[in-house]
């Protein structure tokens, strides 16, 4: 009975110290934006099917941050390994949406995806192709595109 005890215990502890250690952190760069108007939204994505999200409701975490001299960072601290995609929109209004550009689908906004480093109707985004494998702690620049 106290073998079997001890052995809980130690699977017990076995277990919290596995969870602990395969969290990790990511960082998110912005740079070379066209001002240092308004904010910038950073939303985490982390299911297929998430992207695109032009309401901006489908994210896993998301952050605002004021901007400073035309560049912006976020980290999102303690991840689950896995596969995660990061959409940045520089909103310069401070609405906390995409605006889109009067009668066509493109934004008013600048509009970044991470592997992406340019989007149209013939590269549309989706999450397959801007995810990457989360597995230690990592910092990424996203280059946010003005259409």
């Amino acid at each position: 009975m106290e073998k079997a005890l001890i052995l809980s215990l130690i699977l017990f502890v076995a277990l919290i110290t596995n969870t602990e250690t395969n969290t990790h952190d990511l960082t998110i760069k912005v740079k070379e934006l066209n001002n240092s108007d308004g904010t910038v939204v950073f939303t985490l994505y982390n299911k297929d099917g998430s992207i695109p999200d032009e309401k901006l409701k489908n994210y896993y975490k998301k952050d605002i941050v004021e901007i400073v001299d035309k560049k912006a960072k976020v980290t999102f601290n303690n991840l689950p390994l896995g596969f995660y995609a990061v959409t940045v929109l520089h909103d310069e209004n401070n609405n906390k949406k995409i605006d889109k550009k009067f009668m066509l689908p493109l934004p008013k906004e600048g509009i970044g995806l991470s592997n992406y480093d340019d989007f149209g109707l013939n590269n549309r985004p989706n999450f397959k192709k801007a995810s990457f494998n989360l597995i230690k702690d990592t910092t990424i620049s996203v280059r946010v595109i003005y259409k």
